[in-house]
């Protein structure tokens, strides 16, 4: 079998602004505004407006509601885009890719149904969320009226992805900072290579349950799958992209699974201490039949894979605590050890039942933080969107937005990344 090796290319970004076309100087990126709307505008037929704004790190800028995150990147050799969703079908995960490092595109506008989380450039909110950190290209998009739930929402996130896209475009021929690079061969040559080491396979659950709860793996529902194989590098390459509308704290986003800590921290350490055997993506469904369904098949692959140790990373919180658990239980009872990565809903005292489950099994588990922590976020200069949107948010309600003084009372849940379960998120652990 060929060896997958993925290059990232990055391109170093310290600033961005509008310009008259959409470039790489030095280390800015200059935006065309007008060519990016035009170009999103022709792409689907259903869009009835387009707003672009920028936000930058220390701004007093608010970002709410956000939809997704997506990192721009253009793809030098490989299939090019979000294969089977912005482009043709075609493999992932071995190729060349441009990478606008530090620069996001966040989506935002008027969703189906409730909505999803915020972002702030500064002070209290910008202590939680990476995002906070990134030069953000905020589309703001505002569909015609009359259409379907599914349509909305799909309209909305293919927006998304082809602004990243159109973006990208910059990073075609821009001056390369840093190459990193992800390879590794087949699971039988890599067994060959590091016939000591202790093989360890990433399980990643996805949200999987409808409208608004949708993960995609090649533009295929992750509903609609059993759970499955992918080679670390196809998910860096963009086969896994968000549709979901979760608590915002641990939803990931798009540009998360662009960037995945977690596989990343494995390939780092894959042929020194570990022999990194690859990833599974689980659906979280909300049938029992479907979790013993998941759970069972889950633990079958790891087994098979030859899995000596396991890391498990959660999406959400609460339904989806009992497949973490299950599959939790059936790998240490067949001897494979596991390791959890979850956030905890432990209320605003942190003295709650912090899973919605529990497992005399579960003995390594790594917290990302409770969902249910309050902060208080200070009046905006800028608001990107709608703050009575808070409102409709999973950890905010009626009257977290202060009309008066422009704060905004909230939970984490309210907050994107604030407790990512696949590590991108800005919580720290204190020793007292």
């Amino acid at each position: 079998m060929k060896t997958l090796r993925l290059e990232h290319n990055l391109v170093e970004i310290k600033d961005v602004v509008f310009g008259d076309a959409t470039r790489v100087d030095g280390h800015t990126l200059i935006v065309d505004k007008e060519d990016v709307i035009a170009r999103l505008m022709e792409s689907d037929e259903n869009i009835k407006e387009l707003k672009i704004d920028l936000a930058k790190p220390g701004d007093k800028t608010r970002i709410i509601p956000v939809k997704d995150v997506i990192e721009p990147r253009y793809t030098v050799k490989g299939t090019p885009g979000f294969a089977a969703v912005t482009t043709e079908a075609g493999p992932l995960g071995d190729g060349v890719v441009n990478i606008l490092h530090n620069v996001a595109v966040v989506t935002i506008g008027d969703m189906v149904g409730f909505q999803e989380g915020i972002i702030d450039m500064w002070g209290e909110g910008a202590r939680w969320t990476p995002f906070s950190k990134t030069l953000n290209v905020v589309v703001d998009i505002t569909p015609v009226e009359g259409l379907r739930p599914h349509e909305h929402e799909e309209l909305v996130r293919l927006a998304g992805l082809r602004a990243s896209e159109i973006i990208g475009e910059a990073a075609k021929d821009a001056e390369i900072a840093e190459t990193k690079v992800y390879e590794k061969g087949s699971i039988a040559e890599e067994n060959e290579k590091y016939p000591d080491l202790p093989k360890v396979v990433y399980v990643e659950m996805l949200i999987s349950q409808g409208l608004l709860h949708a993960s995609y793996i090649y533009g295929v529902d992750s509903a609609h799958i059993l759970p499955t194989y992918l080679a670390p590098t196809e998910e860096l390459d963009g086969a896994v992209i968000s549709g979901n509308c979760v608590a915002a704290c641990d939803k990931i986003t798009t540009y998360q699974h662009q960037n995945n800590n977690v596989i990343k921290e494995l390939f780092a350490l894959h042929g020194k201490e570990i022999n990194f055997v690859g990833v599974i993506m689980v659906p979280e469904l909300t049938t029992l039949k479907g979790k013993f369904v998941t759970c069972d098949y889950t633990a079958k692959l790891c087994r098979e894979l030859g899995a000596d140790g396991v890391i498990v990373s959660e999406e959400g919180y609460g339904n989806p605590d009992s497949d973490l658990l299950m599959i939790c239980q059936r790998l240490e009872r067949s001897g494979v050890k596991t390791v959890l990565i979850t956030d905890e809903c432990a209320g605003w005292d942190g003295m709650s039942q912090p899973l919605a489950d529990t497992a005399k099994e579960a003995v390594a588990v790594v917290s990302t933080g409770n969902v249910s922590h309050v902060v208080t976020l200070e009046k905006a200069d800028t608001i990107l969107g709608d703050p009575h949107a808070v409102a409709n948010l999973a950890g905010g309600w009626e009257g977290a937005y202060n009309e008066e003084d422009g704060t905004i009372q909230c939970e984490l849940n309210a907050v994107i990344s604030s407790t990512s379960e696949i590590g991108t998120h800005n919580a720290t652990i204190e020793l007292v």
